[in-house]
């Protein structure tokens, strides 16, 4: 979509930022990488009062143009650099009108940089609770730019927002904050008159930013660094001293035009439930029965649901088969393609509603406690909160929570959680789970509240935690480093989840996990149907002949003979060739050849098992069986034994196997995105494999 005007979303965290960017462009909005680096860029569209288009960029939350992560470092470079293919005509600064005194900081460095910049007056709604008085006339004569005032979550004042930024200056009307040349004067001087620079706090800013500034050639930044050795610029005096300035101007500015009552007996309501919620014990205790409540209810509300998806496929695959000629191409497309896509899109209303719940915990504000009550575990293995984040983040995917950890300045603390946040299990585990859990785990109450299978399905999530958590402990003693790690974080105010944001989360992320499961799954289904539908040599031709005679049409019925040769064909194809080859290995865990291809084509991704299962169990079941894939697999015998395949043992020991294997390319690539270096991927996946193994041969071992 082509724009007539570019917007830049600028704030601290918890301003509601992404939630006024979501307002304003709906589903009207993509994600890419910011130029050179794998910080996540977020771009919507809206269309503005007077018919133009507006192209708004959701820059990164900071506090301060000072960066202390890869992500704050972008909202400078994209603000300065006049080259940047994204720098803005416009700013809007988001403000928490219920603590400006904090967001006014980040907001006087960006009106320092002369861009044009109208501020969005942000949780009115709260202000106006809390009997907070702001003057919006007077604080905007006195910064000399347009304030807005807005309830984001409400979408209050969001038309007057839209207009603003219609009618908005095309050169900086902003007055100056403080005398930046006071602060450094020598410096700012020598690098406006080398660099052609006329703003001031952008020579200063090149100053402190210099080494990791994309823009700037290495002779420039060279020159930059021998400036400051000849004028003795120290920078952290000269950051201190700004710092001090501003919050001088902001002091000042408030005092004129901001009332707060204040009692110091006064206790907020998010303080008071915080006393509960984050208790050293019942905080914990509250936390474990919020994921019980979430897994026993992902198993208990998608069931409808998820039987009519399976109906549907059952359906389509008879429809299919009954409407199109007999052959390879529609035993491909039914046997293949759809028995493959079924699998994993009858678990997508499970999938749905464990994301609208991490939604609503996002939401409300209790995943920060999470993150909270969370640090003083972590410490105790070595990290900081800071690594909490990602690894409450792996319950939904590991690779966003991977690129989360830019956050994390401690280098130590960074790679050991990049290494364990894969162990967390994600979203894609689920299907694998709820299918084994199905078929082991009777759908019996407990104490007529809890079910069985939700709690097994819970005990497993509350696994892959401590198994994290006991990983990261060990990785402390292998990964040498003398840097500290620090944690310092704001816990937003308790709020109702806004339920429009909930469901478009709910359904794009949901979406996400279709389209990309949905194409590993075709192709991995249309190579496995190959694979299990042609065989070396003559083998197939022995075997149609041997089921052809009048000796199995005597003893046998059709429906017999037509499932029997299709068992013995799938056995003697490639796929059947390949299991086998590696069915030895993998016989200690209590693995046959089919779970054996299953393993395989799951290291693309984990939920491509059930799909796997699906075409193999379709493939050998014969023309007539188009029963659901846990049925299948329920109903599957050992050729020896002619016991069930899937045992307690042998269903243990798998859901311990994709409990620990790195089964997921994506993560593979995002882990060597973020460490730049094969070696850290390599080792991640060969810890995890030999790991998975282990577990599983001991589970295995242990239960036969």
């Amino acid at each position: 979509m082509k724009a007539d005007i570019r917007v830049a979303l600028v704030g601290n965290p918890n301003t509601g930022k992404s939630t006024l960017f979501n307002v304003l462009t709906g589903l009207n909005q993509k994600i890419g990488n910011f130029p050179g680096v794998t910080v996540d860029k977020k771009i919507g569209y809206t269309q503005l009062p007077d018919g133009r288009n507006a192209e708004i960029v959701d820059l990164p939350g900071t506090y301060s143009l000072y960066p202390k992560s890869q992500d704050e470092s972008i909202v400078f470079s994209v603000l300065a650099d006049r080259s940047n293919p994204l720098v803005p005509d416009l700013v809007v600064v988001i403000l928490d009108a219920t603590n400006l005194k904090r967001n006014l900081l980040l907001y006087t460095q960006v009106a320092d940089l002369k861009i044009p910049v109208i501020i969005a007056l942000n949780m009115m709604d709260m202000a106006n609770k809390a009997n907070i008085a702001i003057d919006i006339d007077a604080l905007a004569q006195k910064l000399g730019v347009p304030v807005i005032p807005i309830a984001a979550r409400k979408l209050d004042g969001i038309d007057k927002l839209k207009s603003a930024i219609s009618f908005a200056n095309k050169i900086a009307p902003q007055q100056d904050s403080i005398d930046i040349k006071s602060i450094a004067p020598a410096i700012v001087e020598s690098i406006s008159t080398e660099l052609g620079i006329d703003n001031p706090y952008f020579a200063l800013q090149l100053a402190h930013q210099h080494e990791h500034l994309k823009f700037l050639s290495p002779e420039q930044s060279d020159r930059i660094e021998q400036l400051e050795q000849e004028h003795g610029f120290h920078s952290q005096k000269s950051q201190g001293a700004e710092t001090v300035a501003r919050y001088a101007y902001i002091n000042d500015l408030l005092y004129d035009t901001v009332k707060t009552p204040f009692n110091a007996n006064d206790e907020t309501f998010s303080n008071k439930i915080d006393r509960v919620l984050t208790h050293k014990v019942f905080g914990f205790v509250i936390f474990f029965a919020i994921l019980l409540f979430m897994f026993q209810a992902i198993f208990s509300w998608a069931s409808y649901p998820m039987d009519l998806i399976e109906s549907f496929f059952i359906w389509a695959q008879d429809s299919l088969k009954s409407v199109l000629p007999s052959g390879p191409l529609t035993s491909l497309l039914v046997d293949g393609v759809v028995a493959g896509l079924s699998g994993v899109l009858v678990f997508v209303p499970q999938i749905a509603i464990l994301f609208a719940f991490i939604s609503i915990l996002e939401d409300t504000g209790y995943m920060s406690r999470v993150t909270f009550m969370m640090d003083k575990v972590m410490r105790k293995v070595g990290l900081n909160g800071k690594s909490v984040v990602p690894l409450i983040g792996g319950f939904a995917c590991a690779v966003p929570s991977i690129m989360s950890t830019r956050t994390i300045e401690n280098w130590k603390d960074r790679m050991i959680t990049i290494m364990v946040t894969p162990l967390v299990a994600c979203s894609a585990r689920l299907p694998v789970y709820t299918l084994l859990i199905a078929l082991i785990v009777p759908d019996t109450a407990v104490w007529g509240i809890f079910s069985m299978q939700g709690l097994a399905l819970t005990a497993m999530y509350v696994f892959s935690l401590l198994s994290a958590i006991i990983v990261a402990w060990v990785f402390k003693f292998i990964l040498k480093a003398r840097e500290r790690g620090y944690f310092i974080m704001e816990l937003p105010v308790y709020r109702m989840p806004r339920w429009n944001n909930v469901i478009f989360s709910m359904y794009d992320r949901s979406k996400s996990f279709v389209l990309q499961a949905g194409k590993v799954i075709i192709a991995v289904s249309i190579v496995l149907w190959v694979l299990a539908s042609y065989g070396p040599g003559d083998r197939f031709e022995n075997i149609e002949k041997k089921y052809h005679s009048t000796a199995y049409a005597f003893n046998f019925t059709p429906e017999e003979i037509s499932t029997m040769e299709a068992s013995e064909k799938l056995e003697n194809s490639y796929a059947g060739v390949l299991g086998h080859f590696i069915e030895p290995a993998i016989r200690p865990l209590g693995y046959d050849w089919k779970i054996g291809i299953s393993l395989i084509t799951s290291f693309a991704a984990r939920e491509v098992f059930v799909g796997t299962m699906a075409t193999i169990y379709s493939v050998s079941g014969g023309d007539g069986d188009t029963a659901s894939v846990l049925e299948k697999m329920r109903s599957a015998k050992n050729t020896e034994t002619q016991q069930p395949v899937f045992t307690v043992p042998v269903a243990l020991s798998l859901m311990m196997f994709y409990a620990f294997a790195m089964q997921c390319a994506s993560t593979v690539a995002v882990v060597y995105r973020e460490t730049k270096n094969w070696r850290w991927p390599a080792v991640q996946f060969a810890y995890m494999t030999v790991l998975a193994y282990a577990i599983s041969f001991i589970t295995y071992q242990l239960l036969t």
